[in-house]
Parts: C-alpha cells; sequence; structure tokens
C-alpha cells in the first residue's frame, strides 16, 4: 500500500522514527570494525572512516532526538549482522546498473576489504544517480537507499506536526564540531519545530549521500569545522575514494572460530559487555537521563574492536 496524507498516523510515523535510529545505529559497529581492523591508524582510509563513524553518531543522536520530539522513547536492540540485510534497505528496488558497481557486498562484520566497502557505498548511495521518483510504502523495509527512507520520514513528519513537542528528552554532544549549525535539538513545537526536524533530516542526508548533483559538496552548515579531514565530503565519496584506490589498507587476519583460545573468547565477551553498557548507556541518555560515563564507555567499545582484531578475533556485538 503506498502512502497518502490519509493513510499517515503517528504509529506509523514512529515506526520510522525507531526505523531510522535502528538504521542509524546498526552502521556504527560495521564501520568502527572495519576501520579499527586497519593496521595504520594515520592511513587515509582509516581517517576517513573515523570521520564517518563520528558523523554516524551525530545522525543517531539526530534521530533520536527527532522521534522524542514526536512522543517516541527510541529503544537501542543489538544489531544484527547476517548475510547481506541491511535494516530497512532492500538495494533490489534499485536501479541493477546502479547497484552494479558494487557488488558483491557483506553485511557481516569483517575487517576492510572489497565486499565491506562496496556495503558501506550501498549504504550511503546518493538518490541523484537515478531519476526515479522516490516511493513512499507503508513498510519501513521498502526503501532502496537512506535517501528514500529519510524522504518517506520527511513527509510523515511534515503531516503530524501537532503531535511534535519540542525540549523533550534531546541531547547535544556535537555543538562544539559544527560551528555553522543554528541547533542539533528541536527546541519548538508544532510547524516551527519542524523547521528544525527538517534542517536535522538534511543535515543527516546531506552529509551521508549527498545532494542533487554529483559535483555538490556538503554545504558549509553541514560541515564538521573542528576535526574532519575532508568536511566537504560526504560520506559515499569517502568511501568511493577508498574503493578506487590502488590498493586497500592491511588489515588483521582473523581466524576461525574454531580456533579461538579461551582468551579469544574472553576478548569476544569483553566487547560484547562493553557494547551493551554503550546500549544502556544510549537508552538512558534518550530517555531524559544524564550519563557521566558515555564517552568512557563508547572509548571501551572502540579499544574491545581493536584488541579483538590484533588477536586474530573478529569482533562481536551480540
Amino acid at each position: 500500500m503506498k502512502l497518502t496524507l490519509e493513510t499517515w498516523d503517528i504509529g506509523h510515523l514512529h515506526t520510522h522514527l525507531q526505523g531510522a535510529v535502528d538504521l542509524e545505529f546498526w552502521t556504527i559497529p560495521f564501520y568502527m570494525s572495519a576501520m579499527y581492523s586497519i593496521k595504520d591508524k594515520t592511513s587515509a582510509p582509516y581517517q576517513l572512516i573515523r570521520t564517518v563513524v563520528n558523523q554516524e553518531m551525530l545522525h543517531l543522536q539526530s534521530a533520536a532526538n527527532i522521534a522524542n520530539a514526536y512522543g517516541l522513547s527510541p529503544t537501542f536492540e543489538a544489531p544484527v549482522y547476517e548475510g547481506t540485510t541491511i535494516p530497512h534497505l532492500d538495494f533490489s528496488l534499485d536501479n541493477p546498473e546502479k547497484i552494479k558497481p558494487y557488488l558483491p557486498y557483506t553485511a557481516e562484520i569483517g575487517p576492510l576489504d572489497l565486499e565491506h566497502v562496496n556495503a558501506m557505498c550501498l549504504i550511503e548511495i546518493p538518490e541523484y544517480e537515478t531519476n526515479e521518483k522516490i516511493e513512499l510504502f507503508s513498510q519501513i523495509e521498502e526503501y532502496g537507499s537512506i535517501g528514500a527512507f529519510y524522504e518517506a520520514l520527511r513527509y510523515g513528519a511534515s503531516q503530524l506536526t501537532q503531535y511534535l513537542k519540542g525540549g523533550v528528552r534531546q541531547a547535544d554532544f556535537f555543538a562544539a564540531y559544527y560551528r555553522n549549525m543554528p541547533a542539533m535539538a528541536i527546541t519548538e513545537s508544532g510547524d516551527r519545530g519542524f523547521d528544525q526536524v527538517d534542517l536535522l533530516i538534511n543535515l543527516i542526508t546531506d552529509q551521508g549521500e549527498g545532494m542533487s548533483a554529483k559535483d555538490q559538496k556538503v554545504v558549509p552548515v553541514f560541515q564538521n569545522t573542528a576535526d574532519d579531514v575532508a568536511p566537504d565530503q560526504d560520506h559515499f565519496e569517502k568511501f568511493l575514494q577508498i574503493k578506487n584506490a590502488d590498493k586497500l589498507p592491511e588489515t588483521y587476519t582473523a581466524k576461525p572460530v574454531s580456533a579461538y583460545s579461551e582468551q579469544d573468547k574472553k576478548l569476544e565477551a569483553i566487547l560484547i559487555e562493553q557494547f551493551t553498557a554503550l546500549r544502556g548507556a544510549l537508552k538512558g541518555l534518550f530517555s531524559g537521563e544524564n550519563p557521566q560515563d558515555f564517552f568512557v564507555i563508547m572509548a571501551s567499545v572502540g579499544g574491545a574492536i581493536r584488541n579483538c582484531w590484533m588477536n586474530g578475533v573478529t569482533p562481536k556485538f551480540s
């Protein structure tokens, strides 16, 4: 069933908002695992992925802020990494010629290799590479790209501004990195609040897959003004740069699970424990609490991922 103004309701919008949180959260361990598998932390691919991971945390904050403004307290379930399944995206809906350069791909956790780079490109692939009209579907699994997903969410949110309440459980950890952004939280209600929602959706999509022309750079208002090595490049451009390089960087080699020692299993368990703590901290953060150890936990997850790779253990999150 195609969505129309009459069929959007607050329950359906909440489903999309939780889906946005799920999708943004899914990318973070996936990208971090690829990044920490790179031996040389000074390499260009490592630095490029690092900037994307940081922005995915910003996107997660943005999606959660929008959800709370519309009365949904988001949950943070453990992401699943199996086969070629990426939450709420179905690349088969796209023009086959559009996705062909990025096949094969995998949605399983692994090192930075061609299949993982291809997946990263597909996740962030621009809408503008086709002339297809963005369709709005009733099921959140029916979108061919992040851009199409967020256009549907934007449409639904614009129809239901009577539910939008500013100042509800908003978080802002990134203002110091984005001096050109007017605001990163929803402080207004109703139609005025939707202007802020619209800005955050534009932030997510502009940083991710870019604007509406192939030579379009990330506009200054959405650029990291502090520590991005390529602030005017969107995520797709950064991943494509890695894919098109002469060679991929050297990565750690993972052992088969059957060869894990007891120490290896402990490293795996430590990462799962730290990631579970991160999920709890995120839930608290966007439920109105103020977990003081949030960034400590986030850093510990990164360290645990690195320790796994250095010992030949593929990161595992649940």
